[in-house]
């Protein structure tokens, strides 16, 4: 597994990516929603199976298209975009109850497939649908969700709520499993934030 875990999450305005990203880090939950404006670059430590390991969690507004290349007509002419096409592993958030915002996302997991250079292999893309807690308000069936993303586009699927804290943990502990960590791939595998490292080391860019 590479020395830092670089990640990044993305979805549509208000799918509740930024506080999925916090409860992991924080443990607290905000009933106010404050808009995603720049890429919020956080530096955790996790504890996986008795082995600390970094990670580089890149939260970004939403974007209007996956760069096309890291020139600077590419990632590097937006800011908000700076570092999209290095990562290690993509979250991909949309709101259950909210049909556009899952487009949203099948649209940019389109174009990360059609324009990043993968390399010998490929760059895990976990779909996310938050706000299960909402459930009686879902716009498309979770089955149906589920068969598109496992068997259709060869992607994980997790459903969570930011709200409750649930499925929070399990999120990123397939995601460290999904970049090819060793140690991560016991049947049973416990996960916590090493509060104790990184606590605050978040950067605005």
């Amino acid at each position: 597994m590479v020395a830092t875990v670089k990640i990044a999450v993305l979805g549509a305005q208000g799918v509740g990516k930024s506080a999925i990203v916090r409860q992991f880090l924080y443990n607290e939950f905000s009933e106010v929603c404050v808009p995603t404006t720049a890429r919020r670059v956080y530096l955790p430590a996790v504890v996986m199976n008795g082995h600390v390991h970094d990670l580089q969690i890149m939260d970004f507004p939403p974007i209007t298209a996956f760069p096309v290349n890291t020139l600077q007509v590419g990632e590097w002419a937006d800011v908000c975009c700076r570092g999209l096409r290095s990562v290690h592993a993509y979250i991909l958030v949309y709101d259950i109850c909210c049909f556009d915002s899952f487009e949203y996302i099948k649209t940019i997991r389109q174009q990360i497939l059609e324009t990043r250079v993968i390399g010998t292999s490929e760059t895990p893309i976990i779909i996310v649908g938050n706000k299960r807690d909402l459930q009686r308000g879902r716009v498309i069936p979770r089955w149906n969700v589920s068969n598109l993303v496992k068997k259709t586009w060869k992607c994980g699927y997790i459903e969570c709520s930011a709200k409750y804290n649930w499925h929070i943990l399990l999120l990123f502990s397939e995601l460290l499993k999904s970049v090819g960590c060793a140690r991560c791939k016991h049947v049973h595998t416990t996960i916590r934030f090493q509060g104790a490292l990184r606590r605050n080391r978040c950067t605005i860019m």
